[in-house]
């Protein structure tokens, strides 16, 4: 069984109402857990909240009470990588917390106690949803969301991107912040809330798990202007259309 972890109403709303009124829904620790199926695979769609914290309470009760042994985290990211643009997909190759400082008792930006600074996402996972990514962009995305919206957000020709994540319990409003994490932590490309935190519950419990992000501002002095209106046209469909992708390419239903 897939699990479908997003933050935010909006990043997972869509992925619900394709479930119909066939699923269950669960109560878990103030969450509703849709189990059901979803374009033909057993799925779990569930809306985590804002915050490490809330995404792994969230990523454990899904492998301990679910015994889901693999999840995506979807939603939206704010771009640290100057090279990005609203619009754009990233993939993440690795994730690691970028506000953890257990220093001088341990390295800055290591997790205590693991050893490790980063967390490696699943290679299978990753490239299945680097593919669905480019598909829904390359074949789906003008049919989904308007051309008015797309060139109000400027959405010209966004890109799939690999990377690394970086998650922290706090929203990067700073490009000087920004450029702070890219410097102690190369390669990043995106800053997000989330998914450092379903990584490390993923590994301690040995489940796969994917991360992919689309980019909603550029963290920096207008981030959250961008990202108020970014969210309602960007997420919704763009998890929609790249989980819709992955799982057709599993079941071999195609589109």
């Amino acid at each position: 069984m897939l699990g479908l972890i997003g933050a935010l109403p909006e990043e997972i709303e869509m992925l619900v109402a394709e479930m119909h009124s066939s699923c269950e829904r669960v109560e878990r620790g103030g969450r509703v857990y849709h189990v059901g199926r979803l374009w033909g695979l057993d799925v779990i769609a569930v809306l985590s909240r804002v915050g490490k914290v809330a995404a792994a309470t969230t990523a454990t009760h899904l492998v301990s009470e679910f015994g889901v042994q693999e999840m995506i985290l979807t939603g939206v990211a704010g771009a640290i990588d100057r090279d990005l643009r609203v619009g754009d997909v990233v993939v993440a190759d690795r994730l690691c917390q970028h506000d953890i400082d257990a220093s001088p008792i341990f390295p800055r930006y290591e997790v205590p106690l693991l050893g490790r600074t980063f967390f490696e996402a699943d290679g299978e996972l990753q490239g299945e949803l680097f593919q669905a990514a480019g598909m829904f962009i390359g074949h789906d995305l003008h049919s989904t969301i308007d051309g008015g919206v797309l060139l109000e957000l400027g959405v010209e020709s966004p890109r799939v991107h690999i990377g690394t994540i970086a998650s922290g319990d706090q929203f990067i409003k700073s490009a000087d912040v920004g450029d702070r994490i890219t410097g102690d932590l190369p390669g990043t490309l995106c800053v997000e809330m989330e998914g450092a935190a379903v990584a490390q519950v993923c590994l301690e419990h040995g489940a796969r798990f994917g991360v992919i992000r689309a980019i909603s501002d550029s963290a920096d002095h207008e981030a959250a202007e961008d990202f108020w209106h970014s969210l309602p046209r960007l997420a919704g469909a763009y998890t929609h259309g790249v989980v819709r992708r992955l799982i057709d390419a599993r079941t071999g239903s195609g589109g």
